[in-house]
């Protein structure tokens, strides 16, 4: 079993800033992407930024310039770092990553969501 622990999110004013955390733990072999993504009411859930492995990085064009994901693979965790936060930013964030477990087996999982919401 693995699971994903999401934590940072919260309320913060229009300009501001947020950190996303998201854990992995668990009967892990390797980790190859770990994502974030978003998910309004009533709309698809959409990647926000991607990172591999070897530290390659990907970016809703929504996002570019504001967040930056990085890694810590010794400690199998991945960070959102979000910068100059708009209303339009409010929302769910959800942590994905691809794992291979120590059975081998290649697992895709998800992390239970943390509500950001950007308001005055």
């Amino acid at each position: 079993q693995v699971q994903l622990v999401e934590s940072g999110g919260g309320l913060v004013q229009p300009g501001g800033s947020l950190r996303l955390s998201c854990a992995a733990s668990g009967s892990i072999f390797s980790i190859y992407d770990m994502d974030w993504y978003r998910q309004g009411p009533g709309k698809q859930r959409e990647l926000v930024a991607a990172t591999t492995s070897s530290g390659n990085t990907n970016y809703a064009d929504s996002v570019k310039g504001r967040f930056t994901i990085s890694r810590d693979n010794a400690k199998n965790t991945v960070y959102l770092q979000m910068n100059n936060l708009k209303p339009e930013d409010t929302t769910i964030y959800y942590c994905h990553t691809v794992i291979v477990a120590t059975s081998r087996a290649l697992m895709n999982y998800w992390g239970q969501g943390t509500q950001v919401t950007v308001s005055s």
